[in-house]
């Protein structure tokens, strides 16, 4: 739920810095209500990671599939859903992927390369990318970008590294985390053609974006809290200086950004016209300074966090984590509040429904405390229920070829419409 409340806050901001945000709350959530002891000193430094991770996939288009998933013909249709299914498998494989070796380190306390995975993910991205796009010309969404390729390219290079280096519980993560995102994506795109059929008056995108940060959130739990970590005997103390720039990354850099690119570099004036027609300029400059101001708070907090955290212990910085993670969280609802103008009115009731959400997640905390038995990865298991995700999309593809003439938005890859889109 706080993946899936979270991804769908993230279509008000988009890019990697709004996946960022949404995947670093998720990181501290699952923390949180692990209750693994050994996994408190590096929590933030692997939430950060995660954060990465999850963001990296912002620079993916896939406004293209969608389309082709609304069209009336089943190839057009099944190969939307599935390059849905790799886009979010992406999002989830490096999110899960980083988030796992953050978790690797602090229960082994032994350092990962991270040097060398940066080189390593950067080499597969540009080569990947140069030999798919632009040697065989193997495109996904033309004439998009096609940053799917980066992406896949630094995904196998994150793969090779874990394999190599003996990281399986962290490559459980990735493949699992990859699993449900790009389950939960493709199946999103499906509810977002029923929910044009029905006619309902809903933002079932916003359906499509919260279905992909739900089950990617339930692949990233299950396989997180089921992962057989290697651990240390004790669980050695966080240095503050290892505990800074994460609290800085979550709390500051990202935060940042999103003030930045979302309110700051764009004008709001449209959205207010919307809202408040009579003063749209004077709520679009309110809300630039009031998501500010909320900047202020996240930068305060850091630096109090940070500061408490170098006297604490175990049970105090838990608390800590639980505050960045509800400051984070709660922060990211006034600010999809703020872009959307949706606190001076209802015209957008999905925005409500993030806070109840929120408050169902914050109820349901307290309960979170089943002992979960640890398992070793499997990648025939892996396999199979990739075959099964496989052959579940093709069927939904078929059932919604089968429920509706051509949607608006429809675009086809293959047949006579894509070649007559190639010749406009």
């Amino acid at each position: 739920m706080t993946l899936g409340t979270t991804w769908a806050i993230r279509g008000q901001f988009g890019h990697e810095q709004g996946a960022a945000w949404a995947g670093g709350i998720a990181c501290v959530f699952l923390v949180l209500l692990s209750n693994r002891k050994e996994w408190i000193s590096g929590s933030l430094k692997a939430a950060l990671l995660g954060a990465i991770g999850w963001g990296l996939g912002g620079m993916m288009s896939y406004g293209q599939l969608v389309g082709y998933g609304r069209t009336n013909d089943f190839p057009n249709a099944a190969y939307g859903l599935l390059m849905m299914f790799i886009v979010g498998g992406l999002y989830g494989f490096l999110g899960g992927g980083l988030f796992g070796l953050g978790l690797q380190e602090s229960s082994s306390g032994k350092k990962v390369a991270w040097h060398q995975l940066l080189v390593e993910m950067f080499a597969g991205a540009v080569i990947f990318y140069y030999f798919v796009i632009e040697q065989l010309g193997m495109l996904m969404t033309p004439p998009r970008s096609e940053a799917w390729a980066l992406c896949a390219g630094a995904a196998i290079a994150l793969a090779y590294f874990c394999s190599r280096n003996g990281y399986s519980a962290s490559l459980k993560v990735a493949v699992y985390s990859g699993l449900g995102a790009g389950f939960g994506f493709a199946f999103g795109e499906f509810l977002l053609v029923m929910g044009g059929v029905s006619g309902l008056k809903f933002n079932f995108w916003n359906v499509m974006e919260y279905s992909l940060g739900f089950f990617g959130g339930i692949g990233m739990a299950y396989s997180a809290l089921t992962a057989d970590f290697e651990r240390q005997k004790p669980p050695s103390a966080s240095r503050a200086s290892s505990v800074s720039w994460p609290v800085f990354g979550l709390l500051v850099l990202i935060p940042f950004i999103v003030w930045h690119q979302s309110f700051w570099e764009k004008d709001g004036v449209e959205i207010y016209k919307n809202v408040t027609p009579a003063d749209p300029q004077f709520w679009a400059n309110t809300a630039v300074g009031l998501a500010f101001f909320g900047f202020l708070i996240m930068l305060s907090s850091a630096v109090a966090i940070s500061e408490k955290w170098k006297k604490s212990s175990g049970p105090e910085q838990l608390v800590l984590i639980k505050w960045t993670g509800l400051i984070l969280f709660g922060m990211y609802l006034v600010y999809t509040f703020l872009i959307t103008g949706a606190f001076l009115s209802f015209y957008r009731p999905e925005q409500f429904l993030y806070l109840v959400n929120f408050a169902v997640i914050i109820a349901l905390m307290r309960y979170c405390t089943t002992v979960i038995s640890l398992s070793a990865f499997q990648p025939r298991k892996a396999l199979f229920l990739f075959f099964g995700i496989v052959i579940s999309l093709l069927i939904l593809s078929a059932v919604a070829v089968g429920s509706h003439d051509e949607l608006k938005g429809a675009r086809g890859r293959f047949g006579v419409e894509a070649e007559a889109q190639v010749m406009e």
